[in-house]
């Protein structure tokens, strides 16, 4: 099993997924690994009774949103601010395989 990492499948897109970060309302921020291209997709899910889960993926270093599903405005404005304030090290750990992996911490 690979501890600490997860096989995301999906649209028959493969990538490996490494948490990052969990906040205190147990959204989940995880990352991918860093594409060919240097993109890197930033998915953030969390739990809601309604529907199931709200999500959204901002690509990197562009900050672009997309699959925005149940978060406001306001919501993903917040999760720019974190993601913006973070991205230095998302983007290194996705070049090490995840904080895990990440020489130095």
């Amino acid at each position: 099993m690979n501890e600490g990492k997860v096989l995301y499948e999906k649209e028959g897109c493969n990538e490996m997924i490494y948490p990052f970060m969990t906040l205190d309302d147990n959204t989940e921020i995880v990352h991918s690994e860093m594409k060919d291209n240097g993109d890197v997709l930033v998915h953030i899910e969390t739990p809601d009774e309604k529907l199931g889960f709200k999500q959204a993926t901002c690509i990197l270093p562009e900050y672009k949103w997309t699959e925005v599903s149940g978060y406001s405005g306001e919501d993903i404005k917040r999760f720019e601010e974190i993601i913006r304030s973070t991205a230095h090290l998302i983007m290194e750990f996705s070049k090490d395989g995840g904080f895990e992996n990440a020489s130095g911490f």
